[in-house]
Formats: C-alpha cells, sequence, structure tokens
C-alpha cells in the first residue's frame, strides 16, 4: 500500500465490517510495545521487518516501532488487518493460510506470529513469481524465528488451472508484476528466449494445499483475482474458511461480490479500492480490501468471534 495522501488516508477509514475491526487490532498488541532493532521496523505486533524488503519507504523507519495502524502502516490498512488477524481468531488447533503473491511473506508472518501466540501449530504456504522476493520471504521468516517445517515457500503463479505462465524477471516488476496466463506456443517460445521474463508453472489452489482445510487464503495477485476464484471454485468451497483479497478495480470488486454471494459466502468486511480520477479515469492508487467467509466451513461461534 503506497503512502496515502490526505484524501486517501481518511478515505481509508470508510471501510464497512460485520465486527469490531478496531477491538481485533487492540486484542493483538502486546500488552508491552515490542523491542526496536537495527536495520528493521518492528510492527506492532512485534514482527520485525528487514529494511531491504523496501528500503525507499522502510530506511526512514529503521530501528522504529509503529504502533497499532490508524488508519493504517506502510503496507496495509485497518480493514486488511483486522480481517487477517480475526481468521486467526477463529483457527483452532492449527493455522493454515496460503498467501498468493506473496512477495517478502507479509501476511504468512503477520498472521503466523499471532497464531504462534494463541498456541496454535502452523502451515503457512506462499506463492509468488519474483524470486528475488522468496529470497526476502525466506530471511525474514528466518529473523521472526519460524521454523523450517512451519512454512513453504513456491516460486511460480496461483492460476485457475495447471500450466505456465509468463512473469518478468525479479526485480525487472518490483511490487507490480502481472503474469500473462495460457500464452500460445510461439508466445512461449518468445518468452523462453527473452531475458526480461520468466516461463513459469501455474498453481491451482489444490496443488498448493492439498486436501488440508486452510483458515485464510489470501489473494493479491495484480488484478487476476476473479479468474483465480472462479476457476478454483470448488476447492474454495470445500477447504477455505475465510478469503481476504486486495482488490485492483471496482469491476474486480464487482465480479468478486457477484461470484462469492452467488455461492452463499458471507462478506466480513470491505474497503474499496481508492481510485482519484486522472484525465477523466479512474487510477487505483490503493488498492481494496474484501473479506469472505465461507458459512459451510466456520462454525456459528466462528461466525461472530469478536
Amino acid at each position: 500500500m503506497p503512502a496515502p495522501g490526505h484524501a486517501q488516508h481518511e478515505a481509508l477509514f470508510h471501510y464497512q465490517s460485520e465486527f469490531d475491526a478496531i477491538a481485533v487490532l487492540r486484542r493483538h498488541a502486546p500488552a508491552e510495545r515490542p523491542a526496536a532493532a537495527p536495520g528493521t521496523v518492528t510492527n506492532f505486533l512485534g514482527l520485525k521487518v528487514p529494511v531491504a524488503v523496501c528500503p525507499a519507504v522502510l530506511e526512514p523507519l529503521a530501528g522504529t516501532v509503529e504502533g497499532v495502524p490508524d488508519p493504517g502502516n506502510w503496507h496495509a490498512d485497518i480493514a486488511e488487518w483486522a480481517a487477517a488477524l480475526r481468521a486467526v481468531e477463529a483457527a483452532e488447533g492449527r493455522f493454515t493460510v496460503v498467501e498468493l503473491g506473496c512477495g517478502w511473506g507479509c501476511w504468512l508472518m503477520n498472521t503466523g506470529l499471532a497464531a504462534r501466540r494463541r498456541g496454535l501449530e502452523l502451515t503457512l504456504v506462499g506463492v509468488e513469481g519474483d524470486a528475488g522476493h522468496l529470497a526476502q520471504a525466506e530471511a525474514a521468516l528466518a529473523l521472526n524465528g519460524f521454523r523450517p517445517e512451519d512454512w513453504r515457500l513456491v516460486h511460480g503463479i496461483a492460476a485457475a488451472r495447471p500450466g505456465k505462465a509468463i512473469f518478468p524477471r525479479a526485480g525487472a516488476a518490483g511490487w507490480g508484476g502481472a503474469a500473462v496466463f495460457d500464452p500460445d506456443a510461439a508466445t512461449l517460445a518468445r518468452a523462453e528466449a527473452d531475458p526480461k521474463v520468466q516461463v513459469l508453472d501455474c498453481y491451482p489452489l489444490e496443488e498448493l494445499a492439498g486436501g488440508r482445510r486452510i483458515d485464510l487464503l489470501h489473494i493479491d495477485i495484480q488484478g487476476a483475482e476473479t479468474a483465480f476464484v472462479a476457476g478454483n471454485a470448488d476447492a474454495l468451497d470445500r477447504q477455505v474458511r475465510r478469503v481476504l483479497i486486495g482488490t485492483h478495480s471496482r469491476t474486480i470488486e464487482g465480479a468478486l461480490e457477484a461470484h462469492f454471494l452467488g455461492r452463499g459466502w458471507r462478506m466480513e468486511i470491505d474497503r474499496p479500492a481508492i481510485a482519484p480520477l486522472r484525465g477523466g479515469r479512474p487510477v487505483v492508487a490503493i488498492d481494496g480490501v474484501q473479506m469472505w467467509s465461507n458459512p459451510a466451513l466456520c462454525t456459528a461461534a466462528a461466525q461472530d468471534a469478536a
């Protein structure tokens, strides 16, 4: 999430929620303020984020400790933080999170840390097309004390079905790399010879999680959210308790609403994409946030957890 201007800052407060989002955040803030560490930014949960993850933003904050997001911190707002932590609160015995477009492992580690504090066993699965970001995730997982057996990082592309996709090479697209799906043979051959891109395997949900129950599926895949959700609809219904999505347009938000409501899911939180007008067109400055719960897998107690 880029640093918002004043108007965008105010818009982050304009979320709709079925639960008390602020109360969720406060419940997860440790009684004692976490300790600072050089070369990192420590968030309100106590997670240490290496400055190397995003130097332009984090270098000025190095050695500091963030407060509870109000209305956000450098990468996420109240809505996304509260939604992710709500999924942790509803888990029992083991917390399983799958993060698609995991980057430096943000939601694997933040939810994993909160779940570890609850005494839950962990299964953390991240999928990312940029090998450099995966290396950052592996280093940050180790820095924050996660055991190798707790996590699995996949260098590939989350997709509706198996196959191949074209993706920028490490570092070429920053944090906004988008995949090209289902290339024809000629396009695939050109991509394999192009040093600016790479050809990666595609992974549908069942290949990532097997038959395991997923407490939180976090999706932030640069506009491919609708296709992934539609293509994995049956697996989501069978296996996923909650889906938290970073949305990249109002069109995508409407398509996701139609899909999930049509299959009987419940929206738990919604903060639309912030898209100021530029040249007569809405241009997304900050991704939106939607969280959906699956009534077939969420008990009444988990639905009503506060």
